[in-house]
């Protein structure tokens, strides 16, 4: 692996390790250059809550492209949805070690507008 990739997934192992010592519900994101990602997972880390992508039929319908802003956008607004209809209003985000702008920030916006709270 390329030494940029290490360094993020140590920021990551340090950001879940410190989530997993609070206890707290986690708003995972995981992206790609065609895609987005985003998970709400148990405390525990053991069980996925609730999730959402630019892989979904309903998504890729609306979109033309899965890797940008946008789409981003879209996917936190699901999530925040999703999240709300389990009863479930306050996360921990988990950005795996991807620095906050962008892609990850129109999400974690996007989230936060549709009723999540960091």
């Amino acid at each position: 692996m390329k030494d940029k990739t290490i360094a993020r997934l140590r920021r990551a192992r340090q950001t879940r390790l410190k989530i997993r010592e609070i206890g707290a519900v986690r708003l995972t994101v995981h992206r790609t250059n065609g895609h987005i990602y985003a998970q709400i997972t148990s405390p525990s880390g053991d069980r996925v809550l609730a999730s959402a992508s630019t892989l979904e039929k309903d998504v890729r319908a609306q979109l033309k492209n899965g890797g940008n802003r946008k789409a981003a956008e879209v996917i936190g607004q699901r999530i925040a949805a999703k999240a709300r209809e389990k009863g479930i209003d306050t996360v921990a985000f988990d950005r795996a070690g991807y620095r906050y702008h962008g892609r990850v920030k129109a999400l974690a916006d996007a989230a936060r507008a549709g009723g999540l709270k960091f």
